[in-house]
């Protein structure tokens, strides 16, 4: 039997930068094959050129058997490939039938609005999702997002399905659910590149696994024959150690009393929320997707304003403080979403490194802005942070997930911030660098700062917190002291206290 698939020899650059260097992929019908490496590995970009979306500079790929040379999204799709990207290509005010029938052209709009209908609540069935097509992409929570761009791919008959951090922003159960579909899907036949940053799911359940470093292929292995060492030590070259070691906490820094919020479909996500996060203190925020995180992180930040409540710094009230106003004071923040509200992704990495504090006369005045202290004042956050590849005048946009964190961490931290929210601060990142990411929230702790983490992998809060304080239907439901019992958090999560 001919290979689902076969990359040989691909080569891709960028602006001189090599982001694949000969890289080799295989795979077979009815398997889920893992694709692992670091931030910058070449792994999506691998599979980007797969799907279509880059044009390889070099290489040959085989599709069950048969060499192609894809000229495009269409194309892939037409041979059968569909990829679940990290970053999600949904309409944001079109319903999700409608997002559907976009990626899934039918003869007729109003029938295939019904018909498209009827399939995405067939297969949430199958999946176990909870989906209403009629609902607007942007009234739905990031995690009913990241199902229904699951859905529209296999509603297009992809038989080659490639899934780029799946289960990033799902809870445990429901990504022990959808990696159960995965394999049931494999079991029919289809073949499933899995791309992840968590080995325990590719150990669980993955059949084989893909490792890759500097764009180049570093080897395949039967997920049976490995472990999570053995896989770390070939992704970075050795294996991150997590320092658990707990802050010395001070005085109660950030307040947050009886906070109400809604979201922008008027339904309130946030409940009579009170928590206090000391100075020299990490507060993990643990929850399922949707339970106010998002919209917490937007009223303190002063983008929402709150229906009731009220937020202190210090002993002070800043509940009705411009976001200009709160910076000043020492609020920092590093967004869930970094494409989209932490970088100007066109701008270079020394604008945007500079951006918060062109305005405060950090760098001249705004008639006259010196680019030496730009330029300067970079290139020592890039070496600080270790930002890899780039430049002061690199486009964002070049840069690798990885990397992008930590130019948006560099610029958050520097000088002595008050209070940092950190929210979902490594979603999608690789184990160094979400090990980098760790080391720099834990040193701002150790200078005095007081860190809100709101994160969904119940990992990085039981590892990074001091306290971890679990959120369900908008409200803190219970806190834990360091080292919580990770079935009590659960059980908090989930409403099963």
């Amino acid at each position: 039997m001919a290979h689902a698939l076969q990359m040989m020899d691909i080569v891709k650059s960028f602006d001189g930068r090599m982001a694949l260097d000969r890289a080799e992929f295989s795979a077979e019908w009815g398997e889920v094959h893992g694709l692992l490496g670091e931030n910058g590995a070449g792994k999506t970009s691998l599979m980007n050129v797969l799907c279509g979306l880059y044009r390889p500079d070099a290489g040959h790929m085989r599709i069950d058997g048969v060499e192609h040379r894809i000229e495009g999204p269409s194309h892939a799709r037409a041979l059968g490939i569909g990829m679940v990207h990290q970053h999600f290509k949904l309409v944001q005010p079109f319903t999700i039938a409608e997002n559907v029938i976009l990626a899934n052209p039918q003869t007729s709009w109003r029938k295939g609005i019904a018909a498209v209908s009827e399939g995405i609540a067939r297969l949430s069935d199958e999946l176990g999702f909870e989906i209403d097509p009629a609902a607007r992409i942007d009234r739905i929570s990031v995690a009913e997002q990241q199902r229904v761009e699951i859905v529209k791919v296999l509603m297009g008959g992809a038989r080659l399905l490639i899934l780029d951090e799946p289960t990033s922003v799902l809870t445990d159960d429901e990504a022990a659910r959808l990696l159960r579909t995965i394999q049931a899907l494999a079991r029919r036949g289809t073949c499933v590149i899995l791309i992840t940053h968590k080995l325990r799911e590719v150990l669980a359940h993955a059949d084989r696994v893909t490792v890759m470093r500097g764009g180049k292929t570093v080897a395949t292995v039967g997920a049976s024959a490995t472990s999570a060492a053995d896989l770390a030590r070939m992704m970075v070259g050795d294996t991150p150690v997590d320092d658990t070691a707990p802050g010395q906490s001070g005085q109660a820094r950030l307040q947050i009393s009886d906070l109400t919020a809604r979201r922008d479909d008027g339904v309130s996500t946030v409940r009579g929320l009170s928590l206090t996060v000391c100075s020299g203190q990490i507060y993990g925020l643990a929850g399922v997707g949707g339970n106010g995180q998002t919209e917490l992180a937007e009223v303190l930040m002063g983008v929402r304003a709150p229906e009731a409540g009220h937020i202190g710094l210090d002993g002070s009230d800043i509940t009705a403080l411009h976001p200009k106003r709160r910076r000043a004071l020492g609020i920092r923040n590093v967004p869930a979403d970094r494409s989209a509200y932490g970088l100007a992704q066109e701008l270079s990495v020394g604008d945007n490194y500079a951006s918060t504090r062109l305005g405060s006369g950090a760098f001249g005045t705004l008639a006259w802005v010196s680019r030496r202290m730009i330029g300067s004042q970079t290139s020592a956050a890039l070496r600080e942070f270790e930002i890899q590849g780039a430049t002061v005048d690199t486009s964002v946009r070049l840069l690798s997930g990885g990397n992008a964190q930590k130019l948006v961490l560099a610029r958050e931290l520097q000088g002595e911030p008050a209070v940092i929210v950190a929210h979902s601060p490594t979603h999608g990142l690789d184990v160094r660098a979400c090990a980098a990411v760790h080391d720099h929230l834990r040193a701002a702790r150790d200078l005095g700062a007081a860190v809100l983490l709101i994160s969904e992998d119940l990992d990085e809060v039981l590892n990074l917190s001091d306290v971890v304080g679990v959120i369900n239907r908008g409200a803190i439901v219970g806190e834990l002291a360091r080292p919580a019992d990770r079935h009590r958090v659960g059980e908090l999560m989930l409403g099963h206290a």
